[in-house]
């Protein structure tokens, strides 16, 4: 394993756009960030990146689609009952649940391959904010790069090349 990273930068050009370029080293790839763009005040639904600097948590993959890969960030398998809660209003907003779940909760375990590889991101977590935004992950793209609705998403090749170097000290800046 390479030396570990301390820090990924988020590079925009337009702060509204939703492609953006993403920087660890002497790599820079492109990334696909929130429909709104970037921005300062992010609020639940609102489809923006928050600016600031995120360290990241841990690592969630897919185990039935993929070998645990090679990094130094600490690593869970994901279950297909896991979940992510993003209702406000709830006391487990912006935390891991397990699905069935009473409030509203995102699903991890996915049909498309968007959460095969997840970065937990620690936006608003510490403690959750109510309305300030839930679920900001780093993860896999959409073809074409499509907008996400608020996370950081990479090609595969990128995120396992990008994991690789991050350890529990690497940090993501946006903005």
């Amino acid at each position: 394993m390479s030396e570990t990273l301390r820090e990924v930068r988020l590079i925009t050009v337009d702060p509204r756009a939703s492609i953006a370029r993403l920087r660890f080293g002497a790599i820079d790839v492109p990334c696909a960030i929130g429909r709104s763009g970037i921005r300062a005040l992010k609020r639940e639904g609102d489809g923006a990146t928050p600016i600031g600097t995120w360290p990241m948590r841990k690592l969630l993959y897919r185990p039935d689609r993929l070998r645990q890969p090679s990094t130094a960030l600490a690593v869970w398998a994901i279950e297909p009952s896991d979940g992510w809660c993003d209702d406000p209003s709830d006391l487990r907003y912006n935390r891991p649940v397990r699905l069935p779940y009473p409030a509203s909760a995102e699903t991890m375990w996915r049909d498309d391959h968007l959460y095969d590889l997840v970065v937990v991101l620690g936006y608003n977590d510490n403690p959750p904010v109510a309305n300030k935004g839930s679920a900001i992950f780093m993860h896999l793209a959409r073809p074409g790069y499509l907008p996400t609705q608020g996370c950081i998403a990479l090609t595969r090749e990128h995120m396992l090349r990008l994991l690789s170097r991050c350890g529990p000290d690497t940090v993501v800046k946006v903005g």
